[in-house]
């Protein structure tokens, strides 16, 4: 499988949630060969989308010229997409929203009723991508933090998209935390393992991923400095 990683953290290799990625990938490539490239959003020149929709009009053309137009090539030759984020204002780092609001040259301006809602006709082909979305928080907890994140996921790949999220993800740049973190980070791979070999991910699994690894006071406390 050819896998493209966008990781949108700023703290690039130093990302908190980029642990859990690289587990995931890790459990993968122990299933069967995996192609993986990863694309620090933080480092590509990636233009704001002005709007203008021109790209919907004209087969897929962009005004700006900069970096995304060799991005689109590389998702339209990918296999899967993996999101790596951590959560910001309850949703994606501003980077990475830009460089998905910058896919709209592979929509056209014509729509089309999907089930209950509309979508716009795609200018390219990409109904062979497969999509994951990997957050993590720095809440110790899950509940009323993740789901606006995954809600727009979702709705922009409502096809083959698979979501992991993690509370408590500072801790996995927290040496002394590995007691906890080493155990929750082979549950990940497990959870790469399943999906290079079915193609999804077991519902127990997810949940005991997406739980705190310490008492969410505990947490708590030695985020505010309050532990003693």
């Amino acid at each position: 499988m050819k896998i493209l990683v966008f990781n949108g953290s700023p703290k690039r290799d130093s990302s908190d949630t980029l642990h859990i990625t690289r587990a995931f990938l890790d459990g993968m490539r122990e299933a069967s060969p995996q192609e993986i490239q990863l694309i620090h959003v933080i480092d590509r020149h990636i233009a704001f989308c002005s709007g203008c929709l021109a790209c919907m009009r004209n087969g897929g053309v962009c005004r700006h010229k900069d970096d995304m137009g060799a991005i689109l090539e590389e998702i339209l030759a990918s296999d899967l997409l993996l999101f790596s984020f951590p959560l910001y204002c309850y949703g994606m780092p501003a980077m990475l929203k830009n460089l998905i609001d910058r896919t709209l040259p592979l929509s056209s301006i014509a729509m089309q009723k999907v089930g209950d809602r509309y979508a716009h006709v795609g200018q390219a082909d990409f109904s062979h991508l497969k999509y994951l979305m990997i957050c993590g928080c720095g809440f110790p907890n899950s509940t009323h933090n993740f789901e606006p994140a995954v809600a727009q996921f979702r709705l922009m790949f409502r096809g083959d998209s698979t979501v992991i999220t993690v509370p408590e993800s500072p801790m996995f740049n927290a040496p002394e935390a590995a007691v906890v973190t080493v155990p929750r980070l082979e549950l990940v791979r497990e959870a790469g393992r399943q999906y290079a070999q079915t193609g999804a991910i077991d519902a127990d699994l997810l949940t005991q991923i997406g739980s705190p690894m310490i008492p969410e006071e505990t947490y708590a406390k030695i985020v505010n400095g309050t532990a003693g």
